[in-house]
C-alpha cells in the first residue's frame, strides 16, 4: 500500500462506515482525526412504518422506490419486531424496485434480491428519468424517503403520471459529536493544523455549519476550509458545500458515493505534481 497521506491529519465526519474509511486513510499513512457528526436512529413513531410494512406485506405496492441502503436495512429492523419480516422480503421480491445509487442496490443484494430499475443518476432527478419510461397509471408506488428531503419532486411527479405514492420515512438523523468536539475541529482547521477534510454526506455539512452559526463561528469555519484540502464524495456533498460559499478540491471523478475511489483521489491531491 503506498502511504502518499503521510503525516496529514485527515479530519472524517463519518458514522456509520467511520472504522472503514479510518482505515482506508491510514493504510495510506494519514493521521485520521475522527469527528462522527451524524447518528442514524429508526424513526421515533413506530405507528406509521408498521402500517406501511403491513400494506406493502399484503402486495399493495406495485412498485418500490429505495433512495438508500440504509432505509431498506430499518424497514426491515422494523419488520422483524413486527414477526412480519419473512411476508415482507416475500413482497419486496414481487415489487419492482427502483434503486437511487449503488447502496440501496448493495443492501438489496444482501438479502439476496436484485434491484429492477436503477435510476440513471444516483439523484431524485436519475430516478424519475428512469420512472419516465414506464406507464405509472394506476400503480401504487411506495417511496423509501431519507431524513430532511420529504421528496416533493418525486411525489408530484408520481401524481401527475397518475400513481398513488405511498411514502415511509424509517428513520432520522440524531447529532452525534458534541458541540464542543465540533468547535475544537473547527479551531484546529482554522488554526492550520488540519490538512484534509473528507465529507461523505450532506448532513455532515450541515452540522459543521449550524455549530458554527450557534457559536457565532461562521467565519472561523469558512477560513478553516479555505486553509485545507476539502473532499466530497460525490455531486451531493459537492453542491452542500458549494451552497455554503465552500470551495471543493476532491471529489471522485468515477464511482462517486463509495469511499475508496474518494481515498484514491484524496491521495493523489497530495501527490507532488497533481493538478486538480
Amino acid at each position: 500500500m503506498t502511504e502518499e497521506l503521510t503525516g496529514r491529519r485527515i479530519v472524517v465526519p463519518e458514522t456509520r462506515e467511520l472504522g472503514q474509511l479510518l482505515r482506508m486513510l491510514e493504510e495510506r499513512g494519514a493521521d485520521t482525526v475522527p469527528c462522527p457528526m451524524i447518528a442514524i436512529r429508526d424513526a421515533p413513531d413506530p405507528v406509521p412504518i408498521n402500517a406501511w410494512l403491513r400494506r406493502f406485506a399484503k402486495g399493495t405496492c406495485n412498485d418500490l422506490v429505495l433512495m438508500t441502503g440504509e432505509g431498506l436495512r430499518r424497514l426491515l429492523g422494523f419488520a422483524r419486531r413486527l414477526d412480519l419480516e419473512p411476508a415482507f422480503r416475500a413482497a419486496l421480491a414481487e415489487t419492482r424496485k427502483i434503486t437511487r445509487g449503488p447502496k440501496p442496490v448493495r443492501a438489496l443484494r444482501e438479502i439476496g434480491l436484485v434491484t429492477d430499475m436503477p435510476a440513471d443518476e444516483p439523484t431524485t432527478e436519475g430516478v424519475i428519468a428512469a420512472l419516465k419510461r414506464h406507464d405509472l397509471t394506476r400503480r401504487r408506488v411506495g417511496v423509501q424517503l431519507y431524513p430532511g428531503n420529504a421528496n416533493e419532486r418525486l411525489l408530484q411527479f408520481l401524481k401527475g403520471a397518475g400513481a398513488k405514492a405511498d411514502p415511509v420515512l424509517p428513520y432520522v438523523y440524531a447529532s452525534e459529536a458534541d458541540d464542543a468536539r465540533v468547535m475544537a475541529v473547527i479551531a484546529e482547521m482554522a488554526a492550520g493544523e488540519i490538512d484534509a477534510i473528507a465529507f461523505t454526506s450532506a448532513p455532515q455539512v450541515r452540522r459543521f455549519r449550524d455549530v458554527a452559526r450557534a457559536f457565532g463561528r461562521e467565519a472561523e469555519l469558512r477560513r478553516g476550509l479555505e486553509r485545507i484540502v476539502v473532499a466530497a464524495v460525490g455531486p451531493i456533498v459537492a453542491a452542500e458545500l458549494n451552497a455554503i460559499g465552500v470551495q471543493v478540491n476532491v471529489i471522485p471523478h468515477d464511482n462517486t458515493f463509495f469511499m475508496k475511489p474518494l481515498v484514491r483521489e484524496l491521495a493523489a491531491a497530495f501527490t507532488p505534481g497533481h493538478k486538480e
